[in-house]
């Protein structure tokens, strides 16, 4: 299992701090009980690129002995290749997630009366504990058991090819919109009051499944705020196509629920230190429902770029983001109030810092409708290539409205060209297909930089916009590599001529994405994005693959080893 990188933590932990930090400065008479926040749930740091494994094309299998010798030392780098997310990333944002959850106002004010209640019906300190620690358990088997049944019905194979499914990318979109709207207060969402009844009848039995259904009536009642965090961990879990994602994820969440009430039952005390409930919970909730509204966006921009729609621009995500972010920082200094909102009579201190942030952050993100990098949200936004007005400067030096030269070869038109405007680098000329790739790395005797990329991928984005604007990285791979981008998203047909069985695992290829994943996974033992591969005019490997890696004079090193091998 892959560790959680620093960059991806900072990211997490900045929007899960920005949650907690709503809670603290929400209402002036609860700042002075919270003097440090807590981190909280993320919605960042999404990647969608994960694709089952293929064979390659019939031509990529004539290789000769030399070819896979050359091969066997990318799969070894493989096994270790850095993966866009773990599990133990995942279980950290079920975690913080389930911190955020105890903040809200249908599971906060149970904290003090469920502790009551387990102290005053036990008779005795110890028995309140163990008490407390069973219903703690519940909690948790409750959770886990949620996720473990959704992987279950999915599969792991499934749960992979959501990733980039139109269908269930647009019904995420939906469904990450109505769980914003319901924080923000226009309905609830609740489960059957007659399962709640039910449940509670039940908890009178005594005894461990009366704590049981007790557990079971927690969640049920306070679904109507858990459902959208739960339903959007739950998403972006199994986007990742990992079977235990669900699951892990829904421990994370139900291991930081059942928290409280296991420490606030071995120290009742820490109960007179809780501030008291009141309109700053329901200010929490709609703090949360911006946020979801805008993590919704990603999942819009997935379908547009995966099936060419060619309408969700990266001006018109920055346009939305920026809007919802002017009305959070409104909602913050008290302008904009809902219906189930209390009155601000004045800003604390605290709140009008958190305000700061918020609209200094809008502003951060105007320049962006101008073509500014924006390099530290970059790989949640559509590529700059959907920007319709760019005035940034291209890394290599070359002038704001100047494009890559044309390569003078035999070959009169690129295949696929078409399909990739919208994630082209500008400044770099790239070919889409592999043997049109190996002819001209013959006729212009330069090296080939395979870039196994995708439109959903979120790490290459960011490679783009953190490494390759580099004016070193840049110019390398301009002047010495035939750079060669194969989308493994893309959901454009192959000619009915071109579409084969896998003899790697026996499925059809029918889409342009299923043959570059072909390649990908039965040439290169890899099915993660992005992956740089380096190759001679041959297809021989030069050296080993190289995945994410946010480090530029890594990647120089990179290049520079591919070039050396080339040579000799």
């Amino acid at each position: 299992m892959t560790q959680p990188t620093s960059r991806n933590i900072f990211r997490s932990g900045f929007l899960l701090l920005t949650l907690l930090l709503a809670f603290v400065v929400l209402s002036p008479n609860q700042a002075k009980a919270f003097q440090k926040p807590a981190d909280t749930v993320s919605t960042g740091d999404v990647q969608f690129t994960d694709i089952p494994t293929a064979a390659d094309s019939i031509a990529a299998r004539k290789k000769t002995t030399a070819d896979s010798a050359k091969a066997k030392p990318a799969k070894a780098f493989a096994a270790v290749k850095e993966m866009p997310k773990s599990l133990w990333q995942i279980f950290i944002e079920g975690l913080l997630g389930g911190f955020t959850a105890i903040l809200l106002p249908c599971i906060y004010p149970l904290l003090p009366l469920t502790v009551s209640f387990f102290t005053k019906k036990s008779g005795s300190r110890s028995k309140a504990i163990g008490q407390s620690l069973l219903y703690g358990f519940s909690i948790i088997l409750i959770y886990v058991g949620l996720g473990l049944l959704i992987s279950i019905i999915f599969g792991s194979s499934a749960l992979n090819e959501l990733a980039t499914n139109g269908i269930f990318n647009i019904f995420f979109f939906l469904l990450l919109v109505v769980f914003g709207v319901s924080f923000l207060g226009a309905f609830e969402l609740t489960l059957p009051s007659s399962l709640a009844n039910k449940l509670d009848e039940n908890a009178d039995k005594g005894g461990v499944a009366g704590i049981f259904f007790m557990a079971s009536t927690l969640v049920v009642v306070s679904f109507s705020c858990t459902g959208p965090i739960i339903g959007t961990l739950l998403v972006e879990a199994a986007s990742k196509g990992d079977r235990l994602g669900p699951a892990m994820g829904m421990f994370g969440f139900s291991l930081a629920l059942a928290l409280p009430f296991t420490i606030f039952a071995l120290f009742p005390s820490l109960l007179k230190s809780l501030p008291k409930s009141g309109g700053w919970l329901n200010s929490v909730k709609v703090v949360l429902g911006f946020l979801e509204l805008g993590f919704a966006l990603k999942f819009l921009s997935n379908v547009d770029l995966a099936y060419h729609w060619n309408w969700f621009d990266r001006e018109i995500f920055l346009s939305l983001w920026i809007a919802i972010g002017l009305l959070l920082g409104l909602y913050l200094i008290g302008k904009i109030k809902f219906s189930h909102d209390s009155d601000v009579l004045y800003l604390s201190i605290p709140r009008v810092f958190f305000a700061i942030i918020t609209f200094a952050f809008v502003i951060y993100m105007v320049p962006g409708l101008w073509g500014a990098p924006l390099k530290s949200i970059s790989a949640f936004l559509p590529p700059e290539a959907t920007q319709d007005f760019n005035l940034s400067s291209i890394p290599g030096g070359a002038a704001p409205a100047a494009s890559a030269p044309a390569v003078v070869t035999s070959i009169k038109e690129k295949k696929y060209e078409a399909n990739y405007a919208r994630i082209k680098t500008r400044g770099l000329d790239a070919w889409y297909d592999y043997e049109q790739a190996l002819q001209v790395s013959k006729e212009l005797k330069k090296p080939i930089l395979i870039d196994f990329t995708g439109f959903n991928c979120v790490n290459c984005r960011k490679m783009e916009a953190d490494v390759w604007s580099d004016p070193v990285v840049f110019n390398k791979i301009k002047n010495d590599y035939v750079l060669l981008q194969l989308v493994v998203d893309d959901k454009a047909k192959l000619d009915i001529k071109d579409q084969y069985v896998s003899k790697f695992d026996g499925k059809k290829k029918i889409t342009l994405g299923d043959k570059w994943s072909d390649l990908e996974a039965d040439r290169f033992n890899s099915n993660s994005q992005p992956n740089y591969v380096l190759l001679d005019s041959d297809g021989n490997q030069l050296v080993p693959a190289q995945g994410a890696n946010y480090s530029i004079d890594n990647y120089i090193k990179f290049l520079d080893s591919g070039l050396a091998a080339y040579k000799k």
